[in-house]
């Protein structure tokens, strides 16, 4: 004998409140419909369900086996209905997000931790790459988003960019560095020094020519070059060696209070950090989500960091 399962579930539903109206608000039906059900269930049985005069209902041991058959049914339908409303809110999913290597170690990785504090359920595969590797990956959907820097994103490339900071460029350095204590300090001072060269396929590189054409040099002394963010700032902090940076980066690391910002102006790239995605398609909401927590986080900082600009590196 097949039996419906949606008649099992609400039979568990009748069984767990202990009364017909009670448990017909719980499967979201009204009370006569659940009655023809349970009745109709005895006719096809041949058996009780329930002990007659007893209030609440107690099943007989036939209803309470099959009432333990329809509670399963009935969890799972919660834990479905569960599921399908965390997923709509962006409250359950993965995230796909790619991004340049210095600001996904300073910054995002931060901020993923708070979005996940918040979203729990939210499962974030994060990869490194830069522009042009970054927008394969989006395109051949490696990954949902992309955090980086772009100058100009052409016309027709099937892409949106939303820009969450300006790019902006400063000489960094340990915070005891010998120029720190120059009165005036010039730009061709910077030429004393050795540098760190930023990884190649960074965008930091072409900043870091630019620099050398802006000081009239063809060539600086390169001590140290391809290494991660992380092994930049411990060999800096060690050194007198000098390198580029966002300045976002530096302000990320200014509790350690390890590294700062020279008081030089150098030029700056025509280029901002954002996010960068696959226009008018489709999106999982947890994506949507997590785009979202990414620019409120960065509409918090900037004014945070620009006040750390206008002390450290015009202030100083």
């Amino acid at each position: 004998m097949k039996l419906d399962e949606r008649h099992l579930i609400q039979l568990a539903a009748v069984v767990q409140a202990g009364g017909v109206t009670e448990g017909a608000a719980l499967v979201g039906l009204s009370q006569p419909a659940v009655s023809r059900t349970l009745s109709m269930l005895e006719k096809r049985l041949g058996e009780p369900l329930f002990l007659k005069g007893r209030r609440p209902l107690q099943p007989t041991p036939l209803g309470r086996a099959l009432a333990d058959h329809g509670q399963v049914m009935l969890a799972a339908s919660r834990k479905a209905s569960d599921i399908v409303a965390n997923f709509s809110q962006g409250r359950s999913g993965v995230v796909r997000v790619g991004g340049t290597p210095f600001f996904m170690d300073a910054l995002i990785s931060g901020m993923i931790a708070d979005f996940q504090n918040a979203y729990p359920d939210v499962r974030v595969d994060q990869s490194y790459g830069y522009l042009s590797d970054l927008r394969a990956a989006i395109n051949a959907d490696r990954i949902d988003l992309a955090v980086c820097p772009i100058d100009l994103l052409e016309e027709g490339s099937g892409m949106e960019f939303r820009e969450i900071l300006p790019g902006r460029n400063v000489v960094a350095c340990r915070s005891t560095h010998p120029l720190l204590l120059r009165r005036k300090l010039k730009t061709s001072d910077l030429l004393d020094y050795p540098w760190i060269a930023p990884p190649p396929g960074s965008p930091l590189l072409d900043d870091l020519r630019s620099l050398l054409l802006s000081l009239g040099a063809t060539e600086i002394k390169i001590r140290y070059s391809g290494g991660s963010l992380t092994s930049a700032v411990n060999y800096m902090k060690q050194t007198d060696a000098l390198t580029v940076l966002p300045h976002s980066v530096v302000f990320a690391f200014r509790k350690d209070k390890a590294i700062t910002a020279l008081p030089v102006a150098i030029p700056h790239p025509e280029r901002a950090l954002g996010l960068l995605r696959l226009a008018d398609t489709p999106r999982a909401p947890a994506v949507d989500a997590f785009a979202k927590h990414i620019r409120q986080g960065f509409d918090n900082l900037k004014h945070l960091i620009k006040r750390h600009e206008q002390a450290v590196v015009w202030g100083a």
